[in-house]
């Protein structure tokens, strides 16, 4: 009489199971940015924006990638080539100097995006 032994097939899926619990909110982490507070209108969801996310530091992600201001610029006039109607949006750290969050701003109107749009957090009821 063959019986098929499915003790080894559930000390590995275990195994998986534990990797995968491990893993999966490492993959969910973005920028660490601390959006400043306002009420405003939530914007459509019909497209995904492009999000350019500036730290404290003055780095620039662009879509959770790092990247150098002219690696920004050759980026966001790809994307406008391949799509006019492509949304930016620039998610600047509340405490980012001004400059930083002016420059972010400057280096995507000079790839050609006509408006750019600002995220922030809604502030707390209360």
């Amino acid at each position: 009489m063959a019986e098929i032994n499915v003790v080894p097939y559930i000390d590995v899926m275990l195994v998986l199971l534990v990797i995968f619990m491990i893993t999966a909110p490492l993959l969910t982490q973005g920028v660490e940015v601390d959006l400043p507070r306002a009420s405003a209108n939530p914007m459509p969801e019909d497209t995904e924006p492009v999000v350019l996310s500036v730290t404290v530091d003055g780095d620039l992600y662009i879509d959770e990638e790092l990247k150098g201001p002219e690696e920004v610029h050759v980026r966001a006039v790809a994307i406008r080539n391949r799509n006019k109607q492509a949304r930016f949006m620039v998610r600047g750290d509340k405490n980012a100097a001004y400059g930083h969050i002016v420059n972010a701003m400057v280096l995507l109107q000079q790839a050609g995006v006509p408006s750019v749009g600002l995220v922030t957090d809604q502030p707390d009821e209360g």
